[in-house]
Parts: structure tokens; C-alpha cells; sequence
């Protein structure tokens, strides 16, 4: 035990004379921050900007997490008053118009003989594909369930893809 009390205490000064080798310094990074965001609540409006930290998938749906700076005003008293939340925006309406497979089905060529009379159906290919979006209600719906048992599916990828390109532009 003795032996390492040398070598710790010159590692120590090493590192308070050379902080620069031993400590890698963090890059300056530039938020991406979404100006501009207005809307009202009973009483008021609001407006300012909203930071953006990073992207999540919450209960099937894109989420951008991060912090709202704005103001408040009360538009009977004329009152603005500042305020700073940590919020989770839906990330909404990216992919208008999104299909998904619901079912394919080949059947083969069929030949019946029913007590003299014969039937022959050729191959009869059955696509059943959903339309998501605005007002397709059973659209969203059946896409969304025929993905339940995918696992994380292509929404994961997404939000890893979109935290990877906040990533880059905070780094600029």
C-alpha cells in the first residue's frame, strides 16, 4: 500500500499541471432552440421559444423533450410575467399519408367438380393496406395495431436518428 502512495500523488500533480491532458475538455455546443411559440391559456396568451435537449418515444408517439422559456400575459390586466418549464412537445403530422400492410394473401389456383358442375378460380392475390393520417381513423388504427408485436419498430429508429442530427446541429 505504501508503494502507490508515490505514484498517486504524482499522478494528482501531473493532473493540476497538465489539466488539459488528463481532463478532456467538452465541446461548446448551440442549442436548437424553436423561436416563436405562441398560444393561450384561460386568461392570457403565451409566447417564447422552446429548447429542444433531446427526442423520446412516449406512449407510440414522437416526443421532443426539452425547456420552454416565455411569457405570460394576462390579456384582462395587461399583467406579463416570465416562466421557464421543462415540457415533452408531440412531434405530430411528419408523415401524412403513411401506409402499412395489413394483409397479403395468395391463393393458388382452385379446381371444384360439385356434383357435375366445375369450377375453376384462378390465383387470386387479396392486399389489404391501411391509409394513416388526418380524419382516417381506421387507418391510424389498424397501423397502429399491426405494429404492436413489431418491438420497438421503426419509431425507435427514429428517435435515435433525430437525438443523432440534435446532436450534430448543437455541435455547430
Amino acid at each position: 500500500m505504501r508503494r502507490f502512495i508515490p505514484l498517486l500523488v504524482g499522478a494528482l500533480l501531473l493532473a493540476m499541471v497538465m489539466p488539459g491532458v488528463v481532463a478532456a475538455k467538452k465541446p461548446a455546443t448551440s442549442p436548437v432552440i424553436v423561436d416563436g411559440i405562441t398560444g393561450t391559456y384561460a386568461g392570457g396568451t403565451v409566447a417564447g421559444a422552446f429548447e429542444i435537449t433531446r427526442f423520446a418515444s412516449q406512449n407510440g408517439q414522437i416526443v421532443a423533450l426539452g425547456t420552454l422559456t416565455a411569457t405570460l400575459t394576462d390579456t384582462a390586466t395587461g399583467l406579463v410575467r416570465p416562466v421557464t418549464q421543462s415540457l415533452a412537445l408531440p412531434v405530430t403530422d411528419f408523415v401524412f399519408g403513411a401506409t402499412c400492410d395489413i394483409l397479403h394473401l395468395t391463393l393458388g389456383p382452385l379446381d371444384l367438380d360439385l356434383l357435375g358442375l366445375r369450377v375453376h378460380l384462378n390465383q387470386v392475390v387479396l392486399d389489404i393496406v391501411a391509409q394513416s393520417g388526418p380524419g382516417n381513423l381506421l387507418g391510424n388504427l389498424l397501423c397502429a395495431v399491426a405494429g404492436l408485436l413489431d418491438g420497438p419498430g421503426p419509431l425507435a429508429g427514429i428517435v435515435a436518428l433525430l437525438n443523432q442530427i440534435l446532436a450534430i446541429l448543437q455541435g455547430i
